[in-house]
């Protein structure tokens, strides 16, 4: 069990402040992260909370998962690793054609039209 809480179905109005009010009920809060939309500046519906306890976080979960926030039942669970990106991968790919069709590929492609000079 981790100390990190996933906070999820979170109503706009929701504040950092508001949700530290609300886990503090539940034992020490150690930090709350709010996820906001960088364009807009708006809530995305979504928080993660730390506690300072892996007893406390059950607890949290156990006694807020399905509780009322603002007229909307927010769901709380035990925040997942964050997943690796692929943000490089990408690059890979487009250096994979590249650098194999592009490096192998041009010499290849070179050595065909040197080939075609033949004729």
């Amino acid at each position: 069990m981790g100390r990190k809480l996933y906070v999820g179905n979170l109503p706009y109005s929701a504040s950092q402040d508001s949700l530290q009010a609300e886990f503090s009920k539940c034992g020490t809060v150690d930090s709350v992260n709010v996820i906001m939309d960088r364009d807009t500046g708006q809530s995305k519906g979504f928080a993660f909370v730390e506690m300072s306890s892996d007893a406390e976080a059950q607890r949290a979960i156990q006694q807020l998962n399905g509780t009322s926030v603002d007229g909307r039942n927010i769901t709380v669970s035990e925040a997942r690793p964050k997943a690796p990106r692929s943000g490089g991968g990408g690059g890979g790919g487009r250096g994979g054609y590249g650098g194999g069709g592009g490096g192998g590929g041009r010499g290849g492609y070179g050595g065909g039209g040197g080939g075609g000079n033949r004729w």
